[in-house]
């Protein structure tokens, strides 16, 4: 049985009042509705510190769905019937009252429909109130019954290994680890999750995916915004912790993984943690040789102006933060040992893309008289979802000449249906209580411990070799250098697989 296709669930929401809540979850919550996935009966119990009408709150979501949900414009009679399920509950989340009061609440609901819910709490707030609640849930016996209860906690899962392993630790005493769902979104997109299924289900490929025949791995995401509003947090993260650590390396975690003996959730998050334990650690001299770092000055994106990084808002004017990581890294296992895998993200580039690019190695026996283009597979994930393999063709004519060739595969054109949001899918997940696409204790400390060197040789050295690129560029140009000598440059992020100039 599904949980949360049969039983009653209790959605509470802590952050109500905030961007992830209006822009995300109540988007995605009411998509589900729409689309029949939901239990029959639930309720959704909206938490924040705000007084706010529960009327004008609703409405408030309403324009929220109306512009960020998938399907467009929410339908008037649908809306209503999904908002009679939500309630507004003003507290503190530092009281003991706010915790009495929902108690109070989803006890209630438990007695109205004569069983005992399926409890869902998700932490959409800052990482300093993460153990308050947790603790109050704990102390308040809201969640933990049967272990049917879950909560589901946004990154960042600690600031670095130390602070995770605490956070871990503190979590764990209090709920079974099969009870927390920790959430990377990018995992609940579409094209993320056909990775695997491209891999493990097609046969064709799967005996490719070693050294042997793949001569290097490019990841790369690019984002076309700047930090924002979000400085003050950024300027104390910065790019290797908000994206490498968590979105690339799970990305690379897909791509590298070995196959797991069936599909299952606990077997396949066992493959991803071998293939972290398994990239090589560097030394703090080995940072600077593998790894560039990068801060955007003012430039032009997209037609506008922005400013350089250190002139955004709450950033400290000669700060030192990264807003760009280039990374080597090698897997020494004997599916990948010798193979380069390049990660790449950055902000304010010249577009917003994230993009996988598998080279195969030259064939080492040549029949063609032709400089041939090796093969090439491009898993696009954003903006189009498109999966391309470049191969060689026969230019029509009498004489043999050969042309390197795309053949693409897109989701808008092979599929009808709506591709469902990614936090469609990991909420549907959560409700279902499937940890699939969510990360475990060890698999996040493991991702800590790549990253830690890295951490550790730039607080040592605050200002070495921080290269700077103009705002809408692709980055510091020394980022290139890490690719030798296995390509000459980074290839473009689309599933067109150009090389960038």
């Amino acid at each position: 049985m599904k949980p949360g296709k049969n039983l009653p669930s209790a959605i509470t929401i802590f952050g109500a009042k905030g961007d992830l809540t209006r822009r995300k979850l109540i988007p995605a919550l009411y998509n589900l509705f729409t689309d029949h996935h939901l239990p029959p009966v639930f309720t959704i119990c909206c938490v924040d510190f705000l007084e706010e009408d529960e009327e004008v709150f609703k409405q408030d979501l309403l324009a929220g769905v109306n512009e960020f949900s998938r399907n467009g414009k929410a339908d008037e009679a649908v809306w209503n019937e999904f908002a009679s399920c939500i309630t507004y509950l003003q507290g503190d989340f530092m009281k003991e009252d706010t915790y009495k009061r929902l108690r109070k609440k989803l006890d209630t609901f438990d007695k109205e429909n004569k069983k005992n819910s399926v409890r869902i709490f998700y932490f959409a707030v800052a990482p300093r109130f993460i153990e308050v609640i947790a603790d109050a849930l704990h102390v308040n016996t809201m969640c933990g019954r049967d272990q049917q209860d879950r909560i589901v906690v946004e990154k960042p899962f600690g600031t670095d290994l130390e602070t995770a392993k605490k956070l871990n630790r503190f979590l764990t005493k209090r709920f079974a680890e099969k009870q927390i769902y920790r959430i990377d979104h990018y995992l609940g997109k579409e094209a993320v999750q056909n990775i695997m299924a491209f891999r493990f289900a097609n046969y064709v490929f799967e005996p490719l995916w070693n050294r042997k025949y793949i001569d290097h791995i490019q990841i790369s995401v690019a984002e076309e915004v700047g930090v924002g509003k979000r400085g003050g947090y950024y300027d104390s993260s910065g790019a290797l912790r908000d994206m490498v650590q968590n979105h690339l390396l799970q990305l690379l975690c897909i791509i590298a993984m070995e196959r797991p003996g069936f599909y299952q959730s606990e077997l396949i998050r066992d493959a991803k943690v071998k293939v972290l334990k398994h990239i090589r650690p560097f030394t703090q001299q080995q940072v600077f040789k593998n790894v560039i770092r990068g801060q955007y000055t003012a430039g032009n994106v997209q037609g506008g102006r922005r400013v350089a990084y250190r002139k955004e808002e709450q950033v400290q004017p000669a700060s030192n933060t990264e807003t760009f990581v280039a990374a080597r890294l090698f897997i020494d296992n004997d599916r990948w040992k010798g193979v380069p895998f390049y990660l790449r993200t950055g902000k304010s580039m010249p577009v917003q893309s994230s993009v996988i690019t598998i080279q195969f190695k030259d064939s080492p026996h040549k029949i063609f008289k032709d400089d041939l283009t090796p093969n090439r597979l491009v898993i696009s994930i954003q903006p189009e979802l498109e999966i391309s393999l470049l191969f060689e063709s026969k230019v029509p004519g009498l004489k043999m000449k050969l042309k390197p060739v795309e053949m693409d595969f897109t989701y808008q054109e092979a599929y009808t249906e709506t591709i469902p949001e990614a936090y469609e899918a990991l909420l549907l997940d959560v409700l279902e209580g499937n940890p699939t696409l969510f990360m475990r204790a060890d698999q996040v400390e493991a991702a800590w411990k790549v990253v830690m060197p890295i951490l550790d040789a730039w607080k040592k050295y605050p200002s070495k070799e921080l290269h700077l690129y103009k705002a809408g560029t692709w980055g510091p140009s020394t980022a290139t250098e890490l690719l030798k000598p296995y390509a000459k440059d980074w290839f473009r992020l689309s599933a067109r697989g150009e090389s960038i100039k």
